[in-house]
């Protein structure tokens, strides 16, 4: 294994195969509930595609050609189903690049855009006469993300965000004009580790230059009108019956030590021309969030329209200064502010704990969700918008983390603003919910129904062996139809329609087995037990054809990604199904099943702190646990060979195989792809630790497979993209453990994949990584 290896490499033409399947289209459903798209993917990009130029601006990569997201995924065609019968829209120049896809509210037409290597156009078609057309050149304005084109509750015109003129363009000094200086005046700022943050005055200009953008509101025959004037928009929403728009704009000055969505805003109100009619809020930096989850910042936060009214906004405010550590009796308050926004806003109902977000009906009717991150506590109560002297009424309680009691999410549909409102009986007594449905046994999705007066939930339908199938949407109630995605151990998931009245199943789509060769793929859920009786499972895939009683124990490769819980029971609970489909997506561990080697998948990897002891602080001790009775299960079923076992993860799962080889000797190779191994490079909490390094020295050090370079004797494989995104999983965290392994004398192979972010995406950088991991484990398992 030298490190002189030049050039990409490909695996085995087993897994090129697999690799290299077609993507399923994505399924997108009309308003109305009567017509379906399919949105046909490309396969992997080229490395050339991934290498194209980037800028990286405060917490964003941007294209600067298409002004919009970097590496976005796209569609290449649109297919209009109704029925039986299938159309593909046409118009389109070959090779399109299709994006932000959205239907009108009257499900008659769609907006999207067009990626031109000159930037984005905006296009619409007809679904009716499946014809698409261009309604301008490549002015759209994607690069902040989001929702570049919407539709106008009229279905008529389309709201569009567009560059600004090319000619502003900032000139990059030769010369610097000075130091770059930060200055603190004594405030915390306790922030986490991100990425691509500013870091100098060129790229604040970079920034605003490519941050700015006017809106137009253009009509369905190409003409466009000024809406207000340009500025730095994060949103700009219409109000349901499209009169006023809420306005969302990044403010000066800029930080350098948080993203842009934490940059200082300003929220107005604008009328239907632009003209603004109220100022909501000045929003300043939120460099000062206190530390811990559940905190927030201070002042006003979470604005929407209500989904009832034709123009209302609503928001939250802090009632603990964002401090989840201070004792009050009221968290948060929520306010609405009903058009024409002449009187002052009006206060609504307060939560005890933490603000989580509204669901609407009508006034007489809608749900609000509270949280507490210190016990994992979730509330849902009832009250009603119109009349909030008459209190919350609580529905549910319960953690979540409890996956078994998870009563499923309430149901919505379009209402006569075009807006989701809760999905009602007509007597409006009656709720529905639809849930994933864990429990012992597996997975088992349901449908419900949900009685307000009684607080009943009665069961109309569960997912029953030997199929998975999961309730997408309700259709409507009378009758009841709900459309599914149903699969099974050889079945793709396909789209039905099911009646639960009649009991009928309709198909919808026909999406063919990726790959019938490995149609009799081994899988298993196994459970077992860990040391301390805190139940376990993993999903066991072993190759095509394997009888280990004819062929005895095969090398194995466990992945894993640890989870934190508060409680044993919440970490023991089954959260998968024995019916599911294998799906063997482009970075998938899975793909090694074709060169002889057993995989044990998402096995349980549980770190559990009960009452006030906090997870991490037996993290070690715990995963080892975790992993040695993973091993025991797989020898005792006489599948897998003590010596012959490699640990893999990606991300948290790479810390977590670094740890591994640190403290035990359970495996005789690793695979650590994009970790974070130095804990004192992110000082300000991690994953789920809220703590600082300042505040649990010890456990950051612990925790750290830096620390511990010198004890590590078993070989491992770090992959790294060159370009990580993620927050704490800078490259330099692989490139320095790498460098105190070797100082050490491990067996050790660093490789850095070019212009690859936190996931990989270039085929040429798949297939490679898939040629190192096969070669690791042909020298150190076979």
């Amino acid at each position: 294994m030298l490190s002189s290896d030049k050039g990409y490499q490909t695996p085995a033409k087993s897994i090129v195969d697999l690799v290299d399947v077609p993507p399923v289209p994505a399924v997108s459903m009309s308003p109305d509930r009567k017509t379906l798209l399919l949105l046909e993917r490309k396969g992997l990009p080229a490395i050339e595609d991934i290498a194209s130029e980037e800028l990286r601006l405060a917490g964003l990569r941007i294209d600067p050609t298409t002004c919009s997201p970097s590496r976005s995924g796209y569609f290449t065609k649109i297919i209009v189903k109704n029925g039986n019968k299938e159309a593909l829209i046409e118009g389109l120049p070959q090779s399109s690049k299709i994006r932000h896809v959205s239907w009108s509210p009257d499900s008659s037409k769609l907006a999207f855009t067009l990626t031109t290597n000159e930037g984005l156009e905006l296009w619409f078609a007809d679904v009716r006469l499946k014809k698409a057309q261009r309604l301008t050149g490549p002015v759209v304005n994607a690069a902040l993300g989001g929702k570049p084109c919407q539709w106008l509750p009229e279905s008529q015109s389309i709201l569009l965000k567009t560059r600004v003129d090319t000619a502003t363009f900032p000139e990059k000094p030769k010369v610097p004009t000075g130091p770059q200086i930060q200055e603190n005046d004594g405030k915390t700022s306790a922030v986490r580790t991100y990425q691509d943050l500013l870091k100098n005055a060129y790229d604040e200009l970079l920034f605003e230059f490519y941050a700015t953008s006017q809106y137009h509101e253009v009509s369905l025959d190409g003409k466009k009108k000024a809406i207000g004037d340009k500025a730095m928009f994060r949103v700009c929403s219409p109000s349901p019956d499209g009169q006023y728009f809420l306005v969302f704009t990044i403010q000066k000055p800029f930080s350098y030590i948080v993203p842009y969505h934490q940059f200082p805003a300003s929220v107005v109100i604008w009328d239907r021309n632009g003209n603004e009619v109220q100022k909501i809020a000045d929003i300043p930096v939120a460099d000062d969030i206190p530390k811990g989850f559940g905190a927030v910042r201070k002042g006003p936060r979470s604005f929407y329209w209500r989904a009832d009214h034709v123009a209302t906004l609503y928001w939250a405010e802090a009632l603990d200064e964002g401090d989840p550590k201070k004792e009050v009796e009221w968290r948060d308050q929520i306010f609405f502010w009903q058009a024409p926004f002449h009187k002052q806003p009006e206060k609504s109902i307060a939560t005890k704990l933490r603000f989580g977000g509204l669901t609407w009906g009508d006034k007489e009717l809608a749900l609000v969700e509270e949280w507490q991150w210190k016990n994992r506590l979730i509330v849902t109560s009832t009250f009603s918008p119109d009349f909030p002297e008459r209190g919350i009424k609580t529905v549910f309680k319960r953690s979540w983390e409890d996956r078994y009691n998870d009563p499923g999410r309430f149901q919505t549909i379009r209402n006569e603003l075009g807006r989701y409102a809760l999905l009602t009986t007509p007597d409006k007594i009656n709720l529905f919910l639809i849930g994933d449905g864990d429990s012992p046994e597996g997975k088992r999705p349901f449908v419900h129904k949900f009685n307000l007066q009684t607080g009943e939930t009665i069961p109309l339908w569960r997912s029953e062996a030997p199929y998975f199938e999961t309730p997408i949407d309700i259709l409507g109630i009378e009758p009841l139809k709900v459309v599914t995605r149903r699969e099974s151990k050889t079945e793709p998931p396909n789209y039905f329609i099911r009646d639960l009245e009649k009991n009928l199943l309709e198909p919808i789509t026909d999406f063919r087995h990726p790959y019938e060769h490995l149609k009799d793929i081994n899988r298993e859920i196994i459970q077992y037990k860990r040391e301390d009786g805190v139940d376990l499972q993993g999903k066991l895939y072993l190759p095509v054809g394997y009888n280990p009683v004819k062929s005895g124990p095969i090398p194995i490769l466990l992945w894993a990604y640890p989870r934190e819980f508060k409680s044993s029971d919440a970490a023991g609970q089954m959260t998968d199904s024995p019916y599911q489909f294998t799906r063997l997506l482009s970075l998938s561990p899975l793909m090694l099943l074709t060169r002889g080697y057993g995989v044990l998948h998402s096995f349980s990897m549980p770190v559990i702190g009960e009452g006030d002891e906090e997870p991490n602080e037996r993290f070690v001790q715990q995963i080892a646990a975790n992993a040695s009775a993973a091993i025991e299960k797989l020898v005792d079923m006489g599948v897998g060979h003590r010596d012959k076992m490699a640990i893999g993860g990606h991300s948290y799962g790479a810390f977590m195989a670094a740890n591994l080889l640190a403290h035990t000797d359970l495996f005789a190779a690793g695979i650590a792809r994009s970790g974070a191994y130095n804990r004192t490079l992110t000082p300000f909490g991690f994953q789920s630790e809220e703590r600082t390094y300042w505040e649990a020295k010890e456990t950051y050090m612990e925790m750290s497979p830096f620390s511990f370079a010198d004890k590590i004797k078993t070989p491992l494989l770090l992959i790294h993209g060159e370009a990580d995104n993620n927050s704490g999983t800078y490259p330099l965290q692989s490139e320095r453990f790498y460098n105190a392994l070797k100082g050490h004398g491990a067996e050790v192979r660093l490789v850095m994949l070019p212009h690859e972010s936190h996931g990989y995406q270039a085929r040429e950088s798949i297939l490679h990584v898939f040629w190192e991991m096969e070669r690791w484990l042909e020298r150190y398992l076979k």
